[in-house]
C-alpha cells in the first residue's frame, strides 16, 4: 500500500504550465471548500471539447490538492476511478455521477480499509472492514452501519458471529471471548436480551432469560460437576429465590447467587470495537455530508450507550461511576428520581436558540482576515497529515517542549501545502502527537473538527479581548473556541502537558478545559509577527437558550459586574457577588460533582495553578420571571422532557437541576453565598473549570503582596495555589448542593 501511495503523490505534483497559471488565480475562499470530490468548472487548457454525457479517461489535480484518475463524464467521476483526498484518504472502485456506487475499496490515512459494496456514497451491501487495532468485520452493511449477518473479530481476540442492527449486535448471535467464555442466544442493542446460554471456560454455565445484559426471570445455573441451581433471577434482589440440586446428594455449597452479577459476569464484557472516525460518504459531493453527519451522530449516540454483558456501559458511556479510572455502571443509579421520575425515562427537549450568536464574523477586509486564513490552512494541514496509529500510551519524548513541527506555506503552494491567497507564513505544531491523541481521547472526529474550523463558514471574533489581553474566536457551529496565547501561557501548558494528559485520560468526566491543539503562525518578511493560539472545546455549545452566565472564583474583591439589570443579557459574564442562586443536584450527580471537583482541584494545585474559575450557564427564563426557567416554544413555563435523549447528559453538560433563589444579608458585605429562600425553578445547567494556565509566578506573588496592603488578603484572587484550591472548593460546595 505504501508503494501505491508514493506513486499517487508523484502524480499529484505534476503540473503543466497551464495548470500553474490557473492556480495563481484561485479565489480567496478556495481553502474553505469541503473535503469532497471537487467539481471542475472548466476543462484543462488545450483539451478537446466534449459532448454532454461523453465518457472518457482523465487525470484531475484540483486546487485543494485532491487528485482523481479514471473515467469521467460531465465534470464528475463516473465508471471506474481512483480518488485521493488532500487528507490522505483514497477510494479505488466504481463511481456513478460523482458518488461511490458498486464495488470499491476505501483506505483511511491510518491504514484502515473497507472493501466491498457501496451505494450512494455509503458502505452498503456486503463488505469487509479492517481497522488499525486488528478489528475485522465481514458481513452486511446498511448506510455505513453493520446491518444483517456478519462476523466481527475484535483486536483483543474476541469474536462475535450473528445478526446486527444499526451497528450493534441485535437478534441471534454467538460471542466467543479470548479467555474461553462464550454466549449463544438473543441480543438487543448490543447486550444479552432474551433467551440465551453463557458458558464459562471452567465448564459452569447459565441458561435462561436475560434483560439488558443481566439474568432476569427463570434460569438455571449449572456447575461443571453436574450440580445445578434453578430459580427466578433478579440483580436487584438480595434474597435467594431458587433451589439447589446436587448430583450426589451433598449439601448446598457456600455460594451466593448474587456472585453471578457481582463477580462472574465481570470477565464477560463485550468489546466496544473500533470507532469509525470518518465515513466514506463524508467525502462525497452533492450535499450528502449533512445527512451523513446526522446518521453518524445517531450511530455514535447508540455506541456511547452500548452496554457490556454485565449491564455496565462500555467504552465510556454517559452514566456511572469509576473503576480503574474508567466509567462504569453504578449500583443505585436506577433509583435516581428527578421531579418524581426515573431519569432513564426522560430528558429535556432541545429548544431552539433565540439569541444572536456572539462575535463579529471575520469577512474579507477584517483586520484579522489573513490570520484566519493562515490558521485554517494550518489546521487543515495538521489534521489531514498522515501520522502513526494513535495509541493512548505515549512515550515521554512526545511531551518534550522541543517536539514541534514547522511548515512553510508559500502563496503558490508547495509539495506539501496547497496554493492560497493569503500572505506567506510559517506554521508551527507543538507536540502534535500528544494533541492528536487528545482529540482521539475526547472522541473528536477529525473530519468534523476540520469542517468546524476550516469549512466554508468563517470564524467569529469576540468583541473585546479578555482580561489577559488575549483574543477569542468561535467556530460557526460554536463547537470550538480559539484563544490567542502569550508565550508564558504556552510554556505553562507545555510544562503541565504530561500531567494534564494523564489526568484527562484517567478521569473521563474531568471539568477542566479540553485542549485540542497548540499552534503558532509566524509571518515572514519584515514583520516577523508571531501569533500563538490554543484550540479548546466550547463547553456551552448547546441548543438551549441561555439565561445567565456566571464566572465563579470564590473571591470577593472586584468580583461584581457593574451593569444595571436592564443591560445584562445572556452574553454578560456575571461574577461571584452577582450570584443570587444555589444549584441543587440530584444525589448521584452531586456526589459525582464533588468527587470530580476534588480531583480537578488536586491536579491544579499540584501543577501550581491558580486564578481558575468555574463557569456556569443555565437555561432561559421568560420575560416576567427573574429566575432561570426553561420556556417551551408555546410560552408555558415548565420544563419539558423527551425520553430519548437522557444519554446526552454527562457531568457538567445538559444537567437537570433546581435553582433556588438566594438573598444576601445587608449587614454582611463579604457574604459570597446568600441565604436560600425556598423559591426554586427547574433549570438545565452547564459548567466547567476554565482559565487553567495561570501559574503562581513572580508577578502573581507581587500582586498578592501589593493588594494585601489594601484589602483583606482572603478576598483577592491572587493567592497561593494551595490556599486558592481550598477557598475555591469551599465556595463551590456552597453554591452546589444536594437536592433533598
Amino acid at each position: 500500500m505504501n508503494r501505491d501511495f508514493t506513486g499517487i503523490f508523484r502524480l499529484k505534483v505534476r503540473r503543466s504550465s497551464g495548470t500553474s497559471k490557473k492556480r495563481s488565480s484561485i479565489k480567496s475562499n478556495s481553502i474553505f471548500a469541503p473535503m469532497s470530490v471537487a467539481h471542475v468548472d472548466d476543462e484543462d487548457a488545450g483539451s478537446p471539447l466534449r459532448n454532454p454525457g461523453e465518457l472518457y479517461n482523465a487525470e484531475k489535480v484540483f486546487s485543494n490538492g485532491d487528485f482523481y484518475g479514471g473515467q469521467w463524464v460531465d465534470k464528475l467521476p463516473h465508471g471506474h476511478g481512483k480518488y485521493i483526498w488532500n487528507d490522505g484518504c483514497m477510494y479505488v472502485g466504481e463511481w456513478h455521477k460523482g458518488k461511490t456506487m458498486g464495488k470499491g475499496r476505501f483506505i483511511w490515512p491510518s491504514g484502515t480499509t473497507y472493501e466491498g459494496e457501496f451505494k450512494n456514497g455509503f458502505m452498503d451491501g456486503k463488505g469487509t472492514y479492517v481497522g488499525t487495532n486488528g478489528d475485522t468485520y465481514r458481513g452486511f452493511w446498511s448506510m455505513n452501519m453493520k446491518n444483517g449477518e456478519g462476523t466481527n473479530n475484535y483486536g483483543n481476540g474476541d469474536c462475535y458471529e450473528g445478526e446486527w442492527k444499526n451497528g450493534v449486535q441485535d437478534g441471534h448471535g454467538r460471542y466467543q471471548w479470548v479467555n474461553g467464555h462464550s454466549y449463544v442466544g438473543e441480543w438487543q442493542n448490543g447486550v444479552f436480551h432474551g433467551n440465551g446460554t453463557l458458558i464459562w471456560a471452567n465448564g459452569n454455565k447459565f441458561e435462561g432469560v436475560w434483560e439488558d445484559g443481566f439474568p432476569k426471570g427463570e434460569g438455571t445455573y449449572t456447575w461443571a460437576n453436574g450440580d445445578y441451581y434453578v430459580g427466578v433471577w433478579n440483580k436487584d434482589s438480595n434474597e435467594k429465590n431458587g433451589t439447589y440440586y446436587p448430583v450426589d446428594g451433598s449439601s448446598e455449597p457456600e455460594w451466593d447467587p448474587r456472585d453471578l452479577y457481582l463477580v462472574e459476569l465481570n470477565d464477560c464484557k463485550v468489546s466496544p470495537g473500533e470507532d469509525i472516525t470518518m465515513y466514506p460518504s463524508e467525502k462525497m459531493p452533492n450535499g450528502s455530508r449533512g445527512e451523513t453527519a446526522q446518521k453518524r451522530s445517531a450511530s455514535k449516540s447508540k455506541k456511547s450507550g452500548r452496554k457490556s454483558v454485565d449491564g455496565r456501559l462500555a467504552n465510556g458511556g454517559d452514566h456511572g461511576g469509576y473503576a480503574n479510572g474508567k466509567r462504569h455502571y453504578v449500583e443505585g443509579f436506577e433509583n435516581i428520581r428527578i421531579n418524581g421520575q426515573n431519569p432513564r425515562n426522560f430528558h429535556p427537549i432541545l429548544l431552539p436558540k433565540t439569541i444572536k450568536k456572539q462575535g463579529e464574523t471575520i469577512c474579507k477586509g477584517h483586520k484579522n482576515f489573513e490570520l484566519m486564513l493562515n490558521l485554517q490552512l494550518g489546521i487543515r494541514h495538521s489534521v489531514g497529515r498522515p501520522g502513526p496509529a494513535v495509541t493512548l500510551d505515549l512515550k515521554s519524548s512526545a511531551f518534550d517542549p522541543r517536539e514541534k513541527v514547522w511548515t512553510r506555506f508559500p502563496p503558490e503552494g508547495s509539495k506539501h501545502t496547497p496554493p492560497h491567497s493569503s500572505c506567506e507564513f510559517k506554521w508551527k505544531d507543538y507536540c502534535p502527537l500528544v494533541f492528536r491523541t487528545l482529540r482521539k481521547l475526547f472522541r473528536v472526529d477529525p473530519a468534523d473538527y476540520m469542517i468546524s474550523i476550516c469549512g466554508n463558514d468563517a470564524l467569529r471574533e469576540l468583541s473585546s479581548p479578555g482580561k489577559s489581553g488575549s483574543f477569542f474566536y468561535l467556530t460557526h457551529d460554536d463547537k470550538y473556541m480559539i484563544k490567542t496565547m502569550k508565550k508564558a501561557e504556552c510554556k505553562v501548558l507545555l510544562r503541565m502537558l504530561p500531567a494534564y494528559y494523564n489526568h484527562v485520560k484517567t478521569f473521563e468526566d474531568t471539568l477542566v478545559t479540553r485542549f485540542f491543539g497548540l499552534h503558532c503562525v509566524k509571518l515572514t518578511g519584515a514583520a516577523q509577527k508571531k501569533v500563538r493560539f490554543v484550540i479548546m472545546g466550547n463547553l456551552f455549545c448547546t441548543e438551549y437558550a441561555i439565561h445567565r452566565r456566571f464566572d465563579l472564583k470564590g473571591s470577593s474583591h472586584g468580583r461584581t459586574t457593574d451593569k444595571p439589570e436592564s443591560e445584562i443579557d445572556p452574553t454578560t459574564t456575571l461574577k461571584d457577588l452577582d450570584l443570587n442562586y444555589i444549584f441543587r443536584l440530584q444525589r448521584f450527580w452531586f456526589q459525582e460533582f464533588c468527587r470530580q471537583v476534588d480531583r480537578d482541584c488536586d491536579f491544579l494545585e499540584q501543577e501550581r495553578i491558580m486564578d481558575y474559575s468555574l463557569l456556569v450557564e443555565n437555561g432561559k427564563t421568560d420575560s416576567e420571571m427573574v429566575a432561570p426557567r426553561l420556556s417551551r416554544v408555546d410560552g408555558t413555563d415548565r420544563l419539558v422532557f423527551d425520553p430519548s435523549h437522557w444519554e446526552s447528559i454527562r457531568l457538567g453538560v445538559s444537567m437537570p437541576a433546581r435553582a433556588e433563589v438566594t438573598v444576601r444579608r445587608t449587614d454582611c458585605e463579604a457574604q459570597l453565598v446568600g441565604d436560600p429562600t425556598g423559591e426554586c425553578y427547574d433549570v438545565i445547567i452547564f459548567f466547567g473549570i476554565i482559565d487553567i494556565l495561570q501559574d503562581y509566578d513572580i508577578s502573581k506573588k507581587l500582586e498578592h503582596a501589593y493588594k494585601s496592603f489594601q484589602y483583606d488578603p482572603t478576598s483577592i484572587s491572587a493567592v497561593d495555589p494551595k490556599q486558592y484550591s481550598k477557598r475555591f472548593r469551599d465556595f463551590i460546595f456552597k453554591v452546589f448542593r444536594e437536592d433533598t
